[in-house]
This record gives C-alpha cells, structure tokens and sequence, in this order.
C-alpha cells in the first residue's frame, strides 16, 4: 500500500495563509531609529532574526507600505528591541498607527543616539547592509555594530494571533542537536 500523502491544498488566499504561517510563534521586537530632524521613530517587527555569526548579520522584513520604513532607509541604521513579556503595552502601541509612538514609552539614547527601549530583553545596533525584495515586504539585513545588555525575563511571542510568553524552569532537556542553532548559547535563553 502506498503511504498517504498528507492533506492540503494549492487554492488558498492570504487569510488561510495568514493563518498557517501564525502556527509559527515568534518574538516581537521595535525596530527604532531618528528621523532627519532628531525625533524617533520606531514599528512593531516580528518577522526578525539572527543572520549570521560572523559577519554579525539580522535580517528583517518591513512592510513596503510601512511609513517609517524609508525613514530608517534613509538613515541607514537602526536599534532591534527585543521586547520581554511585560511589555505588551509596548507591542500595542509600536504595532498600531499614529504619530507620536514616543510619548508613552521610555527609552535612552543607543551610542548612535538612537532609541533603546526601556525594559527590552536585549537590544541592537546595526547599519543597513542590503535591502532586498520580498513581495510586499522588504527583506532587509543589517550588520550589527553595538550589542545591549541581556536582562534576565521571560520573551513577549506572538502565537496565533495573540501574545504568549515562556514559563521557567524549561522542561525539554537540552539535547546536542541544538548547538546549530544560531541563537543557542548552552543555557536555557536559545529561544
């Protein structure tokens, strides 16, 4: 008997693709910068990810129809805020529109004066090395330059089409497969 071929389909619109694609949980990150005239700028990214060790590369993926998008284009740089479970309220606000996305967050200057968000994971600094297309987003990779400090909390993910976070202590025990991660550092934060 010949094995079953597993069920799907070739016809399907953006909604059913929306929805397998939020099957995978990813982390929600701001990706920051400052326009011509000093103010910040920032938007709600998830479609981000570590690139490469060595060069040092991120890649992430803006929406062509993103008005802060060209704004960081044209500066050439940017901070990637990781954002940790307790700040959802960040996520709300950077993911919605609206001007003034600064006027309810906390942040301090990166060494390039762009904006790190208070409270976040970690964060990035990184120069534009290549943007590329990806059908109605960006495929964009930048080099990083300076890394923040790594708190110690649990990661804000986003998971069919809700927020969800991780509880400690993990239970899957680590087996040696996962040192090809790229983010994988031995302990229990590879996620």
């Amino acid at each position: 008997m010949a094995p079953q071929s597993p069920y799907g389909t070739a016809e399907f619109d953006s909604r059913a693709f929306r929805t397998a694609m939020g099957q995978f949980c990813t982390g929600i990150t701001v990706i920051t910068s400052i326009d011509g005239v000093g103010d910040p700028v920032g938007f709600a990214c998830q479609s981000f990810a570590a690139l490469s060790l060595d060069p040092p590369l991120v890649i992430f993926c803006p929406m062509k129809t993103s008005r802060t998008w060209p704004v960081i284009a044209e500066r050439g740089s940017f901070v990637v805020n990781v954002l940790s479970n307790r700040q959802q309220a960040v996520s709300a606000v950077f993911g919605a529109p609206g001007q003034d996305k600064f006027a309810s967050v906390e942040w301090d200057p990166s060494p390039a004066g762009m904006p790190v968000i208070r409270n976040s994971l970690t964060w990035v600094e990184c120069g534009v090395e290549t943007v590329t297309d990806g059908g109605d987003h960006h495929v964009v990779i930048g080099r990083a330059n300076v890394l923040g400090e790594v708190l110690q909390d649990k990661p804000l993910l986003f998971y069919r089409g809700g927020y969800l976070s991780t509880e400690h202590p993990r239970v899957t025990p680590v087996q040696e497969e996962l040192e090809n991660f790229l983010t994988w550092n031995g302990g229990d934060t590879w996620l």
